[in-house]
């Protein structure tokens, strides 16, 4: 593992030479992708997510594909289908056609305007890794991520993603709009006709085998018990729950909620050199693990009650084991 830092730090920079600014931001989906999973990035049009998706194709070296969701779009469009065609003898027979989804790294852009169908074939992808068509399973390339984009704005013509979709996200991370020195290296790097040559630091086979590296940190029992504790207090029903949740949640974190703090944790652990994760990481990894696993109810909603700021409160709430030692 110790090369994994200075790897990080490398596909960080060669990232930076087309990204401006969103230091925060590439650091959360490379945590994502050395933990294996999909993430959710949400912002307004014009922030860069879809380039973002296809320059860290060209600098981790896996093949990317594309969907443009639209509410005609159908299962098919995505996942593929059948055709007849004539084989080497002459015959004809049914094969089939793969869709965009046989990438590495899918991008599915304004996945909130595909309609609830189109979304459930997604769903299985996501979760399954394959797609099932008739009543045949095809096997999608190892590694596979999808990088989902959605527009919080606009609501017109767009369909809510339903909660056990948006639980198969490891990560929900929002864009923020680039700030004025970043507009101004933006117009700067931008505005001319030669694109940064970027360099392939890694294969897919080099990031499985991180992915297994980092998958056996060690996570005490005192951080698994702490990280369970902040699972149950998003949670309405819990008899310890704060106020502000028991009053504005409907739902809270799953465990798969809980699967990406601990996967998470033990990425950024790699990344500052510890050999085990501590409750420090979990803490860390909370907002961008658990914002969409928090399902506000009417009252929640019809006061815009922050999920963001809820976190905040969980986690001064919740004590680590160093804190009840004290």
């Amino acid at each position: 593992m110790s090369d994994f830092r200075p790897l990080f730090s490398q596909l960080k920079g060669e990232l930076q030479k087309a990204i401006v600014g969103y230091d925060q931001l590439l650091t959360d989906v490379l945590i994502a992708v050395f933990a294996g999973g999909h993430v959710l990035l949400e912002g307004v049009p014009g922030l860069g997510k879809t380039f973002l998706v296809r320059t860290l194709s060209q600098v981790i070296g896996l093949e990317p594909g594309r969907v443009q969701c639209t509410p005609d779009l159908m299962p098919a469009d995505i996942l593929g289908t059948h055709i007849v065609n004539e084989n080497e003898q002459g015959r004809r027979v049914m094969f089939f056609e793969k869709g965009p989804v046989f990438k590495n790294l899918l991008l599915v852009d304004e996945i909130n305007r595909a309609t609830p169908k189109t979304q459930a074939a997604l769903l299985e992808v996501m979760q399954e890794r394959a797609v099932t068509t008739g009543g045949e399973r095809h096997l999608l390339p190892d590694p596979f991520f999808v990088l989902a984009t959605q527009n919080p704005m606009e609501m017109e013509g767009t369909y809510p993603l339903p909660e056990a979709q948006l639980d198969r996200f490891m990560f929900k991370i929002r864009v923020p709009f680039p700030d004025l020195e970043s507009l101004v290296e933006i117009s700067r790097r931008t505005t001319g006709f030669v694109e940064p040559q970027l360099n392939s630091l890694m294969s897919g086979a080099d990031l499985i085998r991180f992915q297994q590296d980092l998958s056996s940190l060690p996570v005490a029992d005192p951080v698994a018990r702490y990280a369970s504790q902040l699972i149950l207090a998003t949670h309405p029903e819990n008899k310890d729950a704060l106020p502000e949740v028991k009053r504005f949640v409907a739902y809270g974190s799953s465990p798969r909620g809980l699967q990406s703090l601990i996967r998470g944790a033990r990425v950024l652990a790699a990344l500052k050199g510890q050999t085990a994760v501590s409750t420090d990481e979990v803490r860390d990894i909370a907002y961008v693990a658990l914002r969409h696993r928090i399902i506000l109810n009417f009252e929640g909603e019809a006061q815009q009650m922050s999920v963001d700021e809820m976190i905040k409160s969980i986690l001064a709430h919740v004590k680590a084991p160093a804190q009840e030692a004290a």
